[in-house]
């Protein structure tokens, strides 16, 4: 083994791209103090969370140092990302306010009968986000603990406690990703349904990104959030531009007849592509502020300016949410109304879990196939390509043309056959005649 490898496998661990972007903003770190710290442009810093380059060597090491997380947090780590996607925690209770005055927390929506209620997502303390505003600061010091806007339904093998028998663990990825499929791709469809208005579409977009899902699994198996991976792979295929060239995702859905509904309806597809994703995961899903920049890939206090945006225009068309002063009601008061636009809306079913995972192989056996298929094909062409070119090159000859108004040619005429017979006996006669005089000089 070289040197370099050996420093390889001695270097330490790093995390996921959108996890050292979440591990340095819980530490209130920005980017150029961690630049400056390990001794690098911003920009490295930055290319490094985002997942383009990876750090090397003595800045590897002090990079991980620099964003290892508290020893409190790491004795909550799973030990494997399998074991974390095929046992989930059990959904934990939310806290009661300690004083009258709080606003209380807003109960989770469930989606159908016999589903589990979601796991209340806390909210990160004010001190860890690096927001200047006053203002901004009350959006994340007063928020109330909230759940999704539709619960994930319930996999079926989870007891009442919460727990798992070793016997019904996943011992398969294929039933891990089904597990996963299950919980998450009801609201997950939903939620995409209130980003883009169309049902068909949040359909497809949970569809297909759950098949990337499965085509990488070994990458999401290991990501510290498999469910919020798939999300943001729906919400980007959802809201990519080249959907609006397709004739069936041109024109949003019906909106609902409910006149308060149809109003949010309207709000929600007025605003801009980034504000609308980024109230829908912060109002609605409950993640929050930095991992709602993180998911979008923008800076915390460009989340929280989105935010605000949002709610003011969102506020222009519901009076009650223009009458709440607090940031905590304001957010209890969407995610009421997010989820029960969600409930209200009759959004397809996905496909079972199987057919989905089955639907992604073919996918990729087809791809490999159809590569296999042009490199053939272009090696067949190359052949006979070369089996029918000339070896040589040949001057074509042009046509022969009757040419008019050409002067005659100067100089002496052209030689008749009695002359060019005379010329020849001459040539002739000259090697075998008498000899001639030839002239000399004295």
């Amino acid at each position: 083994m070289t040197r370099s490898a050996t420093d390889e496998a001695a270097a330490p661990q790093l995390p996921s791209p959108k996890e050292r972007r979440r591990l340095r903003e819980a530490k209130s770190l920005s980017e150029e103090q961690v630049a400056a710290a390990v001794g690098v442009t911003r920009a490295t810093v930055r290319s490094w969370e985002t997942g383009r380059t990876s750090p090397r060597g003595r800045k590897r090491a002090l990079y991980a140092k620099l964003i290892a997380p508290e020893p409190e947090a790491l004795t909550t780590t799973p030990t494997t990302a399998v074991t974390a996607v095929a046992d989930p925690p059990a959904p934990a209770k939310p806290v009661k306010p300690a004083t009258p005055s709080a606003p209380p927390a807003p109960e989770p929506i469930p989606e159908t009968a016999g589903e589990a209620a979601p796991e209340p997502i806390p909210v990160a303390a004010p001190e860890a986000i690096p927001v200047a505003a006053p203002e901004l600061k009350a959006v994340v010091a007063k928020a109330p603990a909230r759940a999704t806007v539709v619960a994930e339904a319930d996999s079926g093998t989870r007891t009442g406690t919460g727990t798992e028998t070793a016997d019904e663990r996943p011992s398969s990825p294929a039933e891990a990703f089904d597990e996963l499929y299950t919980r998450t791709a009801p609201g997950l469809v939903r939620q995409t349904y209130l980003l883009t208005g169309r049902r068909a579409l949040a359909r497809e977009s949970v569809e297909r990104a759950f098949q990337l899902a499965w085509h990488r699994w070994p990458e999401v198996a290991v990501d510290r959030d498999p469910a919020g991976w798939v999300r943001a792979a729906a919400y980007e295929y959802a809201m990519s531009p080249w959907q609006r060239l397709r004739r069936a995702h041109r024109h949003p859905d019906a909106p609902p007849t409910e006149p308060g509904k149809q109003a949010l309806f309207d709000a929600l597809l007025e605003l801009p592509p980034a504000y609308r994703r980024t109230l829908l995961l912060y109002d609605g899903v409950g993640l929050d502020l930095p991992e709602t920049a993180a998911e979008t890939e923008a800076s915390t206090p460009a989340a929280a300016g989105r935010l605000m945006t949002a709610r003011a225009a969102v506020a222009e068309r519901l009076p009650e949410l223009a009458a709440v002063d607090s940031p905590a009601e304001q957010s209890a008061l969407l995610h009421d109304r997010l989820g029960g636009l969600a409930r209200a809306e009759h959004v397809p079913a996905p496909r079972p879990a199987r057919a989905v995972r089955t639907g992604s192989e073919d996918r990729a056996r087809m791809w490999t196939r159809a590569a296999i298929a042009g490199v053939a094909l272009l090696i067949a062409v190359t052949g006979l390509t070369l089996h029918t070119a000339p070896t040589h090159y040949e001057q074509p000859i042009s046509p022969a043309e009757r040419v008019g108004g050409v002067p005659p040619r100067g100089g002496p005429q052209k030689l008749t056959a009695q002359d060019l017979k005379l010329q020849r006996s001459l040539r002739e006669q000259l090697a075998h005649g008498p000899e001639r005089l030839i002239p000399q000089l004295r």
